[in-house]
């Protein structure tokens, strides 16, 4: 099989790690896997992009064209909404050059492809929904809406008190392509594949719920005192990790409820982690020392930083299948996150974490001391590695994903 992930970029983001690191494992596979982005940072011959100065260009120039439909609207809220409306021409040519067996998209906004350009893909299409943007009227995530069930209008996001508005376009928009459509939707999550199962736009394809892999050679446990040493961190405290990308801006990340939780905490045992953002936390935590380690550009660095760590806290208020979780797994530290969305999957309540009840500011407190307290926390370390090990690895998952790719094929013979 000759297969083809498509997604806007190839390191920046959640997304384009999952997607990468796909890639990664079913070239890992023996599979002929290769990857097209809009823009690509890494030095790999299998990843293809768009190439010359003029396109850096024009990339821009889409982007700004994308944003132009929501000066209409205050948009009050951070989360993210796309418009699709603005796609780039060269990836439909690159696509049939490459000419594939399978079409893999991931995340392909930012003015990759618009709605209309995937009438025009010949090959299968599988579709991992890594947010909840294929099924809505624009919103990556609905903030609790559920206007997707019906149909989108008056949206939340937007701040608009109007029926025909933007997201009703382009909810109508995709529904006119899909129905034209033989996809086959990937849901990383039991959660988000049961959204899109019960979507308006989606729920007539066929779905089937596979994850993220995870290179456990690389993200796995080392020498926690070294490595604390290593990032002049001191081994006479708990160390709570967690991060910082986009979490002052983006409420959907819940890092006012992280805020509040660690007030409520034993102040003298305990000191704070943060990374993801080149910017210092603003609101400082009375009593609490934070190291801030920045912007990690690599692996290594996060696998190293995730093996100092006692307990990675992920807060998130909506969450999909979250990389910083898996992560910290697969590196045997515990996580406590609220149990929303797609966190079940991967954290397992008392076993290998803390699932804390949906938005409970206590509770997720208590979770935390529960963690790094218990006198069983070896064996939650030990238990988080296994899960990944058995659940997440490349081989385990690249597997899965080969017999999909199989099966669609040979339904089309």
């Amino acid at each position: 099989m000759k297969i083809l992930i498509v997604n806007t970029f190839d390191r920046e983001g959640g997304a384009s790690k999952a997607a990468y690191r796909l890639f990664d494992a079913l070239n890992d596979a023996g599979e002929e896997c290769y990857m097209l982005v809009q823009k690509k940072t890494l030095p790999d011959n299998k990843i293809f992009t768009p190439a010359g100065r003029m396109e850096k260009i024009l990339f821009s120039f889409r982007n700004r064209l994308e944003q132009i439909p929501l000066k209409m609207y205050k948009k009050e809220t951070k989360t993210p909404f796309s418009t699709a409306w603005v796609g780039n021409p060269k990836i439909k040519e690159m696509i049939d050059n490459i000419n594939p067996d399978i079409v893999h998209l991931h995340w392909i906004n930012g003015s990759m492809l618009k709605v209309e350009d995937l009438i025009e893909i010949k090959k299968p299409i599988v579709w991992t929904l890594h947010d909840m943007w294929a099924f809505t009227g624009g919103c990556h995530y609905d903030e609790g809406c559920g206007a997707y069930n019906d149909v989108c209008s008056k949206c939340k996001i937007l701040h608009s008190n109007y029926e025909n508005d933007l997201s009703r376009k382009i909810f109508e928009r995709k529904r006119k392509i899909y129905e034209k459509l033989d996809l086959t939707i990937v849901g990383l999550s039991k959660w988000i594949t049961e959204c899109s199962k019960n979507s308006t736009l989606l729920k007539k394809k066929n779905h089937i719920n596979l994850p993220n892999p995870i290179n456990t050679n690389i993200f796995k446990p080392l020498n926690k005192k070294n490595l604390r040493n290593l990032w002049n961190l001191p081994n006479d405290k708990k160390l709570v990790l967690f991060g910082m990308a986009g979490a002052e801006n983006d409420t959907r990340k819940g890092y006012h409820f992280l805020l509040e939780a660690i007030k409520k905490l034993n102040r003298e045992k305990i000191e704070l982690v943060s990374f993801g953002s080149s910017i210092y936390p603003k609101q400082k935590i009375p009593g609490y020392k934070i190291h801030h380690m920045g912007i990690l550009h690599d692996d290594i660095s996060l696998v190293t930083l995730y093996n100092c760590a006692d307990v990675t806290v992920v807060p998130s208020l909506q969450e999909n299948l979250s990389n910083m979780i898996m992560e910290s797994l697969a590196c045997g530290t515990p996580v406590v996150a609220f149990d929303i969305g797609g966190n079940g999957d991967m954290v397992e309540h008392h076993i290998n974490g803390y699932l804390a009840k949906a938005y409970d500011i206590k509770n997720l407190a208590e979770g935390i001391e529960w963690i790094i307290y218990h006198k069983n926390y070896e064996a939650f370390c030990h238990n988080a590695r296994e899960k990944t090990l058995n659940e997440f690895s490349y081989k385990i998952v690249a597997k899965k994903y080969i017999k999909l790719y199989k099966d669609i094929l040979d339904e089309r013979k």
